[in-house]
């Protein structure tokens, strides 16, 4: 049986675009793609029933009909870090980093297109989770990836059987690399950032926070912001589950103070952001300098109620090392929601709300932050 896939809308402009023959991005303003996609709230959604991965929340997923590539990711646990603050170990993917929940929504769609090949940029956990699940599902993978990347990413990379091309330059030099052989035909641009799949299947972090709360979700959710596709998924699974009576959180994301372009918008009353300079930091992994969802990331706070925090890279290396102390070895972009709203955090930022924080990338990948010299 041959189930229909959702096609592509620019939020910006209204264009419409099949998904087997659509360009990466909106051919008229170059931006990223939304989804033309909306859960029945009267479908039964019952995951205890599902299988044990983000696929149990198949009637609220964009890919209909049977599912073949999986790696039992999804279902991580929920542990208590403070009174009426817990944590959701992404970090325990098959990955090691949330990225897991996007990368299989991806391997998956292009599995069903069937390209020649699948192209990505990263800076190491995207990357990791793409060339993990396209080896599931039998499709060849390029990553590329900027100067400097993590040794022990570009090494999970290949042992997947990914061929990474490493990019001279920045974060964004890999993207334009990426971008330039995704206009290529028969070729599939896996990005985090361009394709809304991959926003769909950051989603299920809150379906899962709300079934592991027996059907409630937390006052807050703080969640580490970089290119936003955690929090646009936490924002899409909110809206969803408010359909079916479902109470939203506040959402407060967190930036690193040294790339901070969306605190800065958010605070100067902003719609947009401006790019700012890509200066070192130790939370890499949320150092984006003009995140191309800007427009739609400060909307999505600002519609819940949230805020944005900073982070200096002091406190992020407290915070590292404090998780450690708890029995959570997290990579320091990882720890920054600690960093923002954890022990020795200026002010309340909480205001004493119930909240959830995601620890989504494991210590393994990258080590501890180094000292300031």
């Amino acid at each position: 049986m041959t189930h229909a896939l959702p096609g592509y809308v620019c939020s910006e402009d209204g264009t419409l675009a099949d998904v087997r023959t659509a360009p990466w991005c909106c051919p008229v303003c170059g931006g990223p793609w939304d989804l033309d996609f909306t859960p029945d709230p009267a479908a039964p959604l019952e995951p205890a029933a599902g299988p044990n991965s983000l696929w149990r929340y198949g009637p609220a997923l964009p890919l209909p009909g049977a599912y073949s590539v999986s790696l039992a990711e999804g279902n991580t646990p929920l542990v208590p870090l403070a009174e009426r603050v817990h944590a959701k170990l992404d970090f325990l993917m098959p990955t090691l980093s949330f990225k897991d929940r996007g990368a299989v929504m991806l391997a998956e769609l292009a599995r069903r297109l069937g390209p020649r090949r699948v192209v990505a940029d990263s800076s190491g956990n995207a990357g990791t989770a793409f060339a993990a699940y396209c080896a599931r599902a039998g499709l060849t993978c390029e990553v590329f990836v900027p100067e400097g990347t993590s040794p022990k990413k570009t090494e999970q990379m290949r042992a997947h059987g990914a061929t990474v091309r490493v990019v001279p330059g920045g974060r964004e030099a890999a993207a334009v690399a990426a971008r330039e052989a995704a206009d290529l035909p028969g070729v599939f641009y896996a990005s985090h950032v361009f394709n809304p799949y991959f926003l769909h299947g950051t989603k299920t972090y809150v379906y899962e926070v709300w079934e592991a709360l027996g059907g409630h979700l937390p006052e807050v959710l703080v969640v580490p912001v970089g290119n936003g596709t955690l929090l646009l998924g936490a924002a899409l699974a909110t809206e969803e589950l408010a359909r079916r009576g479902v109470r939203p959180p506040a959402l407060i994301a967190v930036q690193s103070a040294a790339v901070a372009p969306l605190a800065s918008a958010f605070h100067a009353g902003a719609e947009e952001a401006e790019a700012v300079p890509q200066l070192p930091t130790v939370a890499e992994g949320i150092a984006i300098p003009a995140p191309p969802r800007a427009r739609q990331i400060l909307a999505a706070v600002r519609k819940s109620g949230g805020t944005f925090l900073t982070v200096p890279d002091d406190r992020v290396r407290e915070a590292q090392l404090d998780l450690a102390r708890r029995g959570l070895f997290v990579e320091p972009t990882a720890a920054a929601c600690w960093a923002a709203v954890g022990p020795g955090a200026p002010g309340n930022p909480l205001h004493e709300r119930t909240a959830v924080l995601p620890l989504c990338g494991a210590g393994a990948k990258s080590g501890l932050a180094a000292p300031e010299a």
